[in-house]
């Protein structure tokens, strides 16, 4: 597969080899021939805004610039955050509105999702639970503001 866009099913986007990802779905995996940032930015220009104007979203909403989570899509409240910095090729994203539970295994972390699909990730708990904290109030703000309109 060569192209694909983030949807509500959408868990996480995992790198793999150069230029090829796993993207892992409620139901289904897949390998496409993108590097999770590309899969990032297309699915951004998909639901019609760029990479760069989310990123900018996220800054002026929480005031974030480093490891930002992003709204892909506003109206169904899909929000992916990184697990280390998007520049890295080691960087996993995942979806907010799916994680069940978060825990801490070791050195690592481990994250449950709504599905029971578990996913082990090489980050500190700390890192992964400040992570999810910043995609949280993200959300948070984005749901006040689709309140007052």
């Amino acid at each position: 597969m060569t192209n694909y866009e983030i949807n509500s099913d959408t868990l996480a986007i995992l790198p793999i080899s150069n230029y090829k990802s796993k993207v892992i779905e409620k139901e289904r995996e897949y390998e496409i021939n993108m590097t999770p940032m590309q899969i990032i930015e297309n699915s951004c220009k998909y639901f019609g805004s760029s990479y760069q104007g989310r990123f900018f979203g996220t800054k002026s909403m929480i005031g974030i610039t480093h490891k930002s989570p992003i709204i892909i899509e506003e109206t169904k409240e899909i929000i992916f955050f990184p697990t280390n910095s998007p520049r890295l090729y080691e960087c996993t994203w995942i979806s907010l509105k799916n994680v069940n539970k978060h825990l801490k295994k070791q050195d690592k972390s481990l994250i449950e999702f709504n599905t029971g699909y578990l996913l082990e990730l090489d980050i500190s708990y700390g890192s992964l639970d400040n992570q999810i904290l910043r995609a949280s109030r993200l959300e948070s703000i984005l749901r006040k503001r689709k309140v007052t309109f």
